[in-house]
């Protein structure tokens, strides 16, 4: 039985920054150091980390593995479902978003009031 990865259907933070990293075909390395790279230094993923959820993206099949002839590197690539879970997460935090700014808007007007 495959271990399931999502709480809720969701992907934790560092499934999320993988998951995304990985839409263009990538190995292990250079995952960590785009992920460094693009959120400017602030999400730093350590190789346990990595490998830990790499495997449980596989397991869950959001990512494709296959072995680079020329270097013996294995590189990770989304699968469609992948994408398909990573689009819904967008949405999801997107969505999240907004409530908090709405609570946050009603926190202001409050403040006003007093």
């Amino acid at each position: 039985m495959k271990k399931n990865y999502f709480y809720n259907k969701t992907l934790t933070d560092i499934g999320f920054y993988i998951l995304a990293s990985v839409i263009k075909e990538q190995h292990g390395y250079l995952i960590m150091r785009n992920i460094q790279i693009l959120t400017n230094n602030e999400i730093t993923i350590g190789p346990a980390s990595l490998y830990t959820t790499l495997k449980k993206l596989l397991e869950n099949e959001l990512v494709t593995l296959q072995c680079d002839p020329n270097s013996n590197r294995k590189i990770y690539k989304i699968t469609d479902k992948g994408k398909e879970i990573l689009n819904n997460e967008v949405n999801r935090k997107k969505q999240m978003i907004i409530y908090v700014e709405k609570f946050l808007e009603v926190e202001k007007e409050e403040d006003y009031e007093v």
